[in-house]
């Protein structure tokens, strides 16, 4: 925790990240000069993350913060943007970005997707075990450590959090009974490195060209997928009035209620009839947390819709609103980046960074193997380390239209999460310096 940042009032804050996108997407729409050469080494999208992440490091804005009342309490306060963003923006974008989405042509993308999402998972199991090897080697005490302070136990975190989710990281620290006066090392060491992660994978987006080239991708089944949803686009395309805005929020933001509603049905049903659901030890305990059901039931329903005649809404813009909450997403994920942060615990980064390393060559290798698109790298990279708050963001950062692929490959991540780290920090505990 930190004293409290320049700025508290999330009213202010939100001004702030406004302002930030209105920048980037100002100067990105220039068509020559700087601009122009700058936004083809730098996309957009990266900017809009980077650029809260600055601002964040710089203590300008905070995602936390402590403050010292009048009585003397030492009191924990939070900026709730992101919980905001990924509550209620992050829904809504999904539904509004799957409305014309055309279901067959999604199907029509083949196992390769699922291929490379399982290859970015089998990088992460074992690529913690090999991190500490390389960094046992030169520093010993870095991963070492005995009883519950092993730094193994704090790792087997990292493992949950980086296939699965919140919840896998959550069930880790209950398994393994990491010391919890250590644990906010092994919290700073996710934010830290994940971040790192996507950053490199939409800075790799601006290169797609070049890394499919390089790979040898067919990417013939996406820019298919592509086509038909633009085509779709130009077929229904209108100059929206008032009326079809406000249809196309009460389309977001009905489902929104909806999918939050049933995630808390479906969450009490599993907690209140299903043992294994309330056992954090077990990969079903995921089905009791409201974050996966209220995910899951925004993408079905979107889905579902666009089976309706509401389909036609595309045409006044839905996917472009879908892709306003999208990018205020990506500025509360970037504030949650504090790029100083690297400096406090040099040794547990480096065996975060070289443990995310070894997840890219497997993922980056089998796709190679298989010639699969960047696309594919990407969304299963960050399907695995992200999650659903962060998968559909880079999936999107292609083409609208992929969104729900990287909802549904967070979701498998969700449900192997659990076991794919259990096995992970056993490899973990068997290399460690004892």
């Amino acid at each position: 925790m930190h004293n409290p940042p320049f700025f508290t009032d999330d009213t202010i804050v939100f001004g702030l990240l406004m302002f930030l996108i209105g920048i980037v997407f100002f100067t990105s729409s220039k068509e020559n000069g700087f601009w122009k050469k700058f936004y083809t080494v730098v996309p957009a999208l990266l900017l809009c993350y980077l650029l809260p992440a600055i601002f964040s490091s710089f203590h300008i804005i905070s995602p936390e913060w402590t403050e010292v009342n009048d009585k003397g309490e030492v009191l924990e306060k939070s900026s709730k943007i992101y919980f905001v963003a990924s509550r209620y923006l992050l829904p809504a974008a999904l539904v509004l970005m799957t409305l014309s989405i055309d279901l067959k042509a999604l199907l029509n993308l083949g196992p390769k997707a699922l291929i490379i999402f399982l290859a970015g998972t089998f990088g992460i199991i074992l690529g913690g075990p090999l991190a500490i090897l390389i960094v046992s080697l030169f520093s010993p005490e870095t991963v070492g450590g005995a009883g519950f302070d092993a730094v193994w136990r704090g790792l087997s975190t990292l493992a949950g959090s980086w296939i699965g989710g919140g919840a896998n990281q959550a069930a880790m620290l209950e398994i393994f009974k990491y010391n919890q006066e250590k644990y906010g090392a092994m919290v700073l060491v996710d934010i830290v490195v994940a971040n790192i992660g996507m950053a490199a994978l939409l800075y790799g987006i601006g290169k797609k060209e070049t890394i499919n080239k390089w790979l040898n991708a067919d990417n013939s089944s996406i820019d298919e997928l592509q086509e038909k949803v633009s085509t779709y686009q130009e077929s229904v395309k209108r100059n929206p009035n008032l009326t079809d805005y406000m249809i196309i929020a009460a389309i977001a933001f009905t489902t929104v209620g909806l999918s939050h509603w049933g995630s808390q049905v479906f969450a009490d049903f599993f907690n209140n009839n299903f043992e294994a659901v309330r056992d954090p030890k077990s990969f079903a305990s995921t089905f009791g947390g409201t974050f996966f059901w209220m995910i899951t039931l925004a993408t079905i329903l979107g889905i579902a819709l666009s089976f309706t005649p509401l389909k036609s809404y595309e045409g006044a813009g839905a996917s472009k609103i879908g892709s306003v909450f999208i990018y205020i997403l990506v500025a509360s994920i970037g504030m949650k980046m504090d790029l100083t942060a690297v400096l406090d615990n040099p040794g547990l980064i480096l065996v975060g960074l070289i443990w995310m390393f070894f997840h890219f060559v497997i993922i980056f290798g089998i796709a190679k193997i298989i010639k699969a698109p960047y696309f594919f790298i990407a969304v299963g990279s960050q399907a695995n380390v992200g999650g659903a708050a962060s998968a559909p963001v880079v999936a999107s950062a292609f083409h609208p239209s992929l969104t729900s692929v990287g909802v549904l490959l967070a979701i498998f991540g969700y449900i192997a999460g659990t076991y794919g780290a259990i096995l992970c920090t056993y490899l973990m505990e068997t290399v460690s310096p004892q």
